[in-house]
């Protein structure tokens, strides 16, 4: 059964078919036939042959005449699947003789391991003939770190930080996509974020959640709403509260070694009894009264009064 992380690659390609023909060009460097349309048809292609054959969807390119220049089979595959060896050439010949067009297999594997296995030719017989199906994988999808350049090509973003999102540039690339996503709408946005979290192995999860709640507790929105909302409220109080408790103790720690030096400069001896007083405090106000105290003081019983 097709997965969430399936369907929004499909309907990636579905809602932006131009997507398809410039990274072929621009990643894949295939030269594109000369087009000025590019549109979504029926992926059912059981019509020519006895068995249902469904490819994930069919994009069409025409030129201005609105001849068929070329069609373009796409296929999302997280995973490595025999079968699709036996199927894609099955697509590929079944839509050249529907649209009497050139026909390409364009493969969408976010993992490398399965993006190498489907790049692998297709023997169709005693190496008398092969299809060579075109795969956007990581070798091949650019690491995307800028939030500018990922803002100006969202989809490319959300693809590299998919491919790319466990790498070890993972969440610089994960970060620059999420930015991006506040210029979708929210239904948009939360379906390709659910599709990044999803391809997130736990550290680099763990890695997120500690970077939404660091921007949180510094006041810094730079995340969706939605994606802000990925801390547990409960946690995020916590590490608030662990946050303000340590700048607490620090300073309180400050103002103690502050104080010490000062006496020991002064030449005032503390007991142990008056050593102990002093760590125990955990004032400031009092702190402070004690530094001001040790100016003119002869003795440490003067400067704790």
């Amino acid at each position: 059964m097709p997965t969430l992380e399936h369907n929004a690659l499909v309907e990636m390609f579905r809602e932006h078919p131009e997507l398809a023909p410039r990274w072929l060009a621009t990643l894949l460097h295939v030269e594109v036939p000369p087009h000025a349309a590019v549109a979504v048809v029926e992926s059912s292609l059981d019509q020519l042959i006895p068995v249902e054959f469904r490819a994930d969807l069919v994009l069409e390119l025409r030129d201005e005449s609105d001849a068929l220049v070329l069609a373009i089979v796409i296929e999302v595959q997280r995973d490595m699947d025999p079968d699709k060896k036996y199927s894609w050439p099955a697509y590929v010949a079944v839509v050249r003789v529907r649209k009497r067009c050139g026909t390409i297999v364009l493969v969408i594997a976010p993992d490398a391991g399965v993006a190498a296995w489907a790049a692998e030719n297709i023997d169709l017989g005693l190496g008398r003939g092969h299809v060579a199906p075109l795969v956007l994988g990581p070798a091949v999808v650019p690491e995307s770190i800028d939030p500018a350049d990922a803002e100006k090509e969202t989809e490319l973003a959300v693809l590299s930080a998919v491919a790319h999102g466990n790498g070890p540039s993972g969440l610089t690339v994960v970060q620059a996509a999420l930015a991006a996503l506040g210029r979708l709408d929210q239904a948009h946005a939360m379906v390709y974020f659910q599709l990044i979290w999803n391809g997130l192995r736990e550290p680099m999860r763990q890695a997120l959640e500690a970077l939404v709640m660091e921007r949180q507790i510094e006041g810094e929105a730079t995340f969706p709403p939605f994606v802000q909302k990925l801390v547990d409220r409960g946690k995020l109080e916590g590490m608030r509260e662990g946050k303000l408790e340590g700048m607490r103790e620090g300073e309180l720690k400050g103002k103690r070694d502050t104080l010490l030096r000062l006496l020991a400069r002064a030449g005032i001896a503390l007991t142990e009894d008056e050593s102990a007083h002093i760590q125990a405090c955990t004032d400031v106000a009092t702190l402070d009264r004690w530094i001001d105290n040790v100016l003119g003081a002869k003795t440490a019983t003067e400067v704790l009064s």
